[in-house]
């Protein structure tokens, strides 16, 4: 899943929304780091759609322009979830990594000791 779809899906996760509700919504949870273009955005919301993850859920007439409100799906709440848990996983498996490498790092007699069940640990 790319990171747009990702936060895209995010987004979209506690109500419906519309497209520049979901520019907004998507720069906000990524602290300014994502920052979609217009169409960028509807590339994804096909994409999405294409893939059952989200669907129409209204259309209405604003200020004399259309909008299109988009939720997710039941397939959209669990592919979400699936790569939340997933990227959970991996950034667990960074920061144990990076802990390892300080400990080897330091000097003998201030190394932290190794938890039980990781390698060189007691169990």
């Amino acid at each position: 899943m790319t990171r747009a779809a990702f936060f895209v899906l995010t987004a979209l996760a506690d109500r419906p929304r519309h497209g520049y509700g979901i520019l907004r919504e998507v720069e906000e949870l990524s602290d300014g780091e994502v920052r979609l273009r217009v169409g960028t955005l509807y590339g994804v919301l096909d994409r999405l759609t294409a893939d059952g993850l989200i669907v129409l859920d209204r259309e209405e007439v604003r200020q004399g322009r259309l909008r299109r409100y988009y939720r997710l799906t039941e397939e959209g709440v669990s592919a979400l979830d699936a790569e939340a848990e997933r990227m959970a996983a991996g950034a667990g498996a960074a920061k144990r990594r990076i802990a390892e490498g300080r400990r080897a790092d330091a000097p003998a007699g201030l190394r932290p000791p190794t938890p039980p069940g990781y390698a060189g640990g007691r169990a």
